[in-house]
């Protein structure tokens, strides 16, 4: 059985805390994110808790009169609770070394696999919202090309279309 998701990075934000806004800018990509979609078949749509995250897909949500399930497995990937002067480097360490984990964070690994579990739970052309380091990981986990510098190239938002059938998966940028 086939199984279908949208993964969408949210939209241009005021910060990386876990209430950070939308910019004025981010609620325009909203609003364009619902122009992207039209057309596009969505029985569901799931976003991390986050205040940007939810605010990217509010607009999607209210023209298709779709529900916005939260779902804490969304949530960014904590890289370390400590200060990280070199964070963009443990950063890429951590996409080569998926089991790397620094003080208080979680590995790639264990942020892919609380990802993977959505998908896993998610009905087929579910819209799943989320954020650049959690996006990347997943990416990575059925993509294995995937890596650091692609991370790198996502957009705020950038939308990913990712196709599941039995132990194949591909994926393929939809945003550009």
């Amino acid at each position: 059985m086939q199984k279908t998701f949208y993964l969408i990075r949210h939209c241009k934000a005021t910060g990386q805390a876990p209430d950070a806004e939308l910019t004025a800018e981010g609620r325009e990509q909203a609003e364009a994110l619902t122009a992207f979609f039209k057309g596009i078949e969505i029985s569901h749509i799931i976003s991390s808790p986050f205040t940007r995250a939810i605010q990217s897909i509010e607009p999607l949500s209210a023209s298709r009169e779709l529900s916005i399930q939260i779902d804490d497995r969304l949530a960014e990937r904590v890289l370390s609770t400590e200060d990280l002067p070199d964070w963009m480097e443990k950063l890429e360490q951590s996409f080569n070394n998926f089991e790397l984990k620094f003080e208080g964070g979680e590995s790639a690994s264990e942020a892919a696999e609380r990802g993977a579990e959505v998908l896993t739970e998610a009905p087929d052309n579910a819209v799943l919202v989320t954020h650049g380091n959690m996006m990347g990981l997943l990416l990575k986990k059925f993509e294995e090309a995937y890596g650091f510098e692609e991370w790198k190239a996502l957009s705020n938002p950038d939308v990913y279309v990712l196709t599941i059938e039995g132990e194949k998966a591909s994926v393929k940028r939809m945003w550009k």
